[in-house]
């Protein structure tokens, strides 16, 4: 069902998967960035303050203020990813209420995903906090902070 239209200038952080972006925008955010892109302006003109569309094994697109960003997923080989979306918000929303950065956030919020893809079952796959913070510490790039910034 979805959300009135009123209610999105009353969301801070909207983070639909793909077929939930394209339940709430018709555009096909996994086909391409630009799409992704089109699809996050979508929202954010209805008032959302920051977009973040989940895009599975190729990470988390950003959007708010002018700045669209691709945090890229952690390479892994997924087994079950039942729940990890709500893994992925779960992290998200953790390092928000701790006062991180938006790009610390997105990278918790990714490794959170990729460790609870990492295997089988809903609950029982979500890791700990510590399992989260070593997929990252094993992972030192850059780009899993910064993202990659999309002009597309």
């Amino acid at each position: 069902k979805p959300l009135p239209d009123d209610l999105f200038p009353k969301i801070d952080f909207f983070t639909p998967n793909e077929t939930e972006t394209q339940f709430y925008t018709g555009l096909n955010p996994g086909r391409d960035l630009r799409s992704a892109r089109q699809a996050a302006d979508l929202l954010l003109a209805k008032g959302v303050a920051h977009v973040v569309i989940t895009l599975g094994g190729r990470g988390a697109f950003y959007a708010s203020g002018g700045i669209y960003k691709l945090y890229p997923a952690f390479p892994i080989t997924p087994v079950d990813t039942t729940a990890a979306g709500d893994a992925f918000n779960g992290g998200l929303a953790v390092m928000l209420a701790e006062g991180k950065s938006i790009p610390e956030a997105i990278r918790f919020a990714n490794a959170a995903g990729a460790v609870c893809a990492m295997r089988a079952g809903a609950q029982s796959a979500i890791g700990s906090r510590q399992e989260i913070e070593m997929l990252i510490q094993s992972h030192p790039e850059e780009k899993y902070l910064r993202g990659n910034d999309c002009t597309c």
